[in-house]
């Protein structure tokens, strides 16, 4: 079906008025129907699956509303910075967006637990490659984030995995630390904490101060994550 190009406003329609996929105006386009429906399409899809991830997962255990809303937005962020500078066939924008991820992860005010920056890591690859693999046909994609959702479900239950936690404690009996007082350590500490001690690893010792950090491993029947368990001394604003 032939089509009726007005050269004065750049607007490109069919004969009778129908099937309009795309308008130009002075070259730039208005509206690109099968585009949009893309975009559309494939964040829907990027926002169930990162909500499924930090929802059903992440928060399970940590119960971090804090972190819920940083990888909620940062998802959001990353998917629309890739796939919109992937779309301008501009040479820089994939070159920008990798910046700007790496620039996410380094410059940050405070540090991150391992934990949180594995799912940040996870939650930005998940967004790339839905917003890039414009090559890949919706099942293929589909299956790469069930694969994804599958395999964070599977190390968070901890099948066959026993969760051992460990703090860091100043310990002030600095007479218990010696290998034959070893036992009696553990059971001071047993009694002092209320913990189910399994060992006790000694570390620097301050003979000034007769103290020594002890690193404590024990059984806790919490599997979630307690962020402050390494932590040594108050943050500041908070002592």
């Amino acid at each position: 079906m032939e089509e009726e190009i007005y050269e004065s406003t750049g607007y490109v329609v069919d004969a009778v008025g129908k099937n309009i996929d795309s308008l130009t105006f002075l070259g730039t386009p208005l509206i690109d129907v099968t585009d949009m429906w893309q975009l559309m399409l494939r964040f829907v899809i990027n926002t169930f699956v990162i909500w499924c991830i930090v929802h059903f997962l992440y928060y399970r255990k940590s119960r971090r509303l804090d972190y819920y809303f940083t990888f909620s937005l940062i998802s959001i962020s990353i998917f629309f910075l890739i796939f919109l500078l992937g779309g301008v066939k501009l040479k820089i924008g994939l070159a920008l967006g990798l910046f700007a991820i790496f620039g996410i992860i380094r410059y940050r005010t405070e540090s991150m637990p391992v934990r949180e920056m594995t799912y940040l890591f996870v939650i930005i690859s998940i967004s790339v490659i839905n917003a890039l693999a414009v090559t890949l046909s919706y099942a293929e994609l589909l299956l790469t984030n069930l694969i994804f959702i599958a395999s964070i479900w599977l190390f968070e239950s901890n099948r066959g995995l026993k969760h051992l936690s460990c703090k860091l404690v100043m310990y002030d009996r600095i007479e218990l630390i010696k290998p034959e007082c070893y036992d009696q350590m553990v059971e001071d500490l047993r009694q002092r904490t209320g913990l189910t001690i399994i060992r006790v690893e000694v570390g620097s010792i301050d003979f000034l101060r007769d103290t020594a950090m002890l690193k404590v491993y024990y059984d806790s029947e919490n599997v979630g994550v307690n962020s402050v368990d390494n932590v040594l001394k108050f943050p500041k604003g908070e002592v």
